[in-house]
């Protein structure tokens, strides 16, 4: 937002329409002893043009590496008049748009992006936005123990092959109501949700099944046959989802016979910038039987006394509007900036340029296996189908590699082996629309000089 100085008259009529002397005095409940007085270690202010040089030179200093690592952020292409328009004024420092006379834009904004999230996923209802993915889940966990009529259990299955994040976070959140997360394991082979393991529990009291899709490991999974199986044993089905793949493949609403109950995932691949981990945005869906149960806010279009369109909040039963022990969630955060974000962003790109970014992405990996599978001892470590992003087992030490790959600048991929240590030297890599054939190429050369310096290294 533009700065706009104040000149020393300014000041000074400003001063004296509140009837003081100078800008310290209305700091004078401050006691002497604890004010810091001049900042003499603080060096003069540069001009413009010399910030601007050096700002550029730090920022040669880091490089600029190709980025192969996905594991829920991924690198792809914003159109320039996505944060052209978001970082308006308009947008920019809006507040909650509780008076709806004066905050139309802001609520027909938010009306849109909930209109192409249901779109998108083929769910009944979005809300508009949470803080991220991983408290999205935890809410959506929330929704099924509170919605699920047929479940008198707090008990929730919980793949081990969603992003191990996200688990984390939803225990966090979910622990201390006593709501328990039990484990689902994958079958070694593919990838996948174990079908025989999660038999173990069929007839029993769970209030829902979480269905990630695609997984952690970029498997897809059988995302009809788990939303049936779920349905069928008194369970809610909760799809996590990469917003992306839902433009290419199959949404959650129309998994199996009935489609998932409940939505939700990580809107960062909408127009968010990867910027060293934040801010992103969650997203949640559900079903109209659930709307009750979804935290958040709710955007309703109607019309005004003179029969003109409208916008205005219709639900946001959160702590902030309702008492603590009523209210859906008691986090308040919202993240309205990414919502205008990602909004402008699948506007500019319509349906058929999310589809192709996706379908680029997924081609783009298989590229990637196929030139990192040339390379002796690197190999697929499960055979079922991926979207835009492949586990790899290594011929070295996982950390070794990454190390060395990225002295190349290279950032060549997740490193599991703090989350799952028993795949051993693997590592998850992803390749989006931003990734050439040269980049690809760049990699297999690097990390091949990689494993033949370790190969000529003796070993200890």
């Amino acid at each position: 937002m533009p700065f706009i100085p104040h000149t020393e008259d300014d000041i000074q009529e400003m001063l004296a329409t509140i009837g003081v002397d100078s800008i310290d005095d209305l700091f004078d409940e401050i006691p002497t002893e604890l004010r810091c007085g001049e900042l003499q270690e603080i060096p003069p202010g540069l001009p413009e043009m010399e910030v601007a040089s050096l700002m550029q030179s730090h920022a040669r200093t880091d490089g600029q590496p190709l980025c192969f690592i996905g594991a829920g952020a991924y690198d792809h292409h914003i159109p320039a008049a996505v944060w052209e328009l978001t970082t308006r004024g308009e947008f920019y420092t809006a507040y909650t748009p509780y008076q709806a006379e004066a905050s139309q834009g802001t609520l027909q904004l938010l009306y849109e992006f909930q209109s192409m999230m249901t779109g998108l996923t083929a769910m009944d209802v979005s809300n508009a936005s949470l803080y991220d993915g991983a408290s999205a889940l935890a809410e959506a966990v929330l929704m099924a123990v509170r919605g699920n009529r047929k479940s008198k259990s707090k008990r929730i299955l919980l793949p081990r092959n969603l992003h191990p994040h996200y688990r984390r976070v939803a225990h966090s959140i979910v622990r201390n109501q006593k709501i328990e997360l039990v484990e689902v394991a994958y079958d070694k082979s593919t990838g996948q949700v174990d079908m025989a393991d999660l038999e173990k529990y069929a007839g029993q009291d769970y209030a829902a099944l979480v269905i990630p899709q695609p997984n952690f490991f970029g498997v897809l999974e059988q995302t009809d046959t788990l939303t049936d199986w779920a349905h069928q044993n008194g369970m809610l089905a909760i799809a996590v989802v990469n917003p992306l793949a839902m433009s290419l493949i199959k949404p959650a609403g129309e998994w199996g016979g009935q489609g998932a109950d409940i939505c939700c995932g990580e809107g960062q691949p909408l127009g968010a910038p990867l910027a060293s981990g934040g801010p992103y945005f969650g997203f949640l869906c559900c079903t109209d039987k659930l709307v009750r149960q979804m935290p958040g806010r709710i955007i309703g279009k109607t019309v005004d006394m003179d029969g003109k369109p409208g916008y205005a909040l219709t639900l946001q039963a959160r702590e902030q509007h309702i008492r603590r022990s009523k209210a859906t969630s008691n986090i308040c955060t919202n993240q309205g900036l990414m919502v205008t974000a990602a909004t402008i962003h699948m506007s500019i790109m319509g349906a058929e340029g999310l589809q192709r970014v996706a379908a680029t992405s997924h081609a783009n990996t298989q590229k990637l296996t196929q030139a990192l599978t040339s390379l002796p001892g690197v190999e697929p470590l499960f055979s079922g189908a991926v979207f835009h992003e492949q586990v790899l087992k290594l011929p070295l030490e996982t950390v070794n590699a990454l190390s060395m790959l990225a002295t190349h600048n290279v950032l060549g991929g997740f490193n599991l082996q703090d989350d799952y240590p028993e795949l051993g030297d693997a590592v998850l890599v992803c390749a989006t629309e931003l990734r050439s054939d040269d980049d690809i190429e760049n990699y297999r050369g690097k990390l091949e000089r990689v494993i033949q310096s370790q190969a000529q290294t003796p070993s200890q």
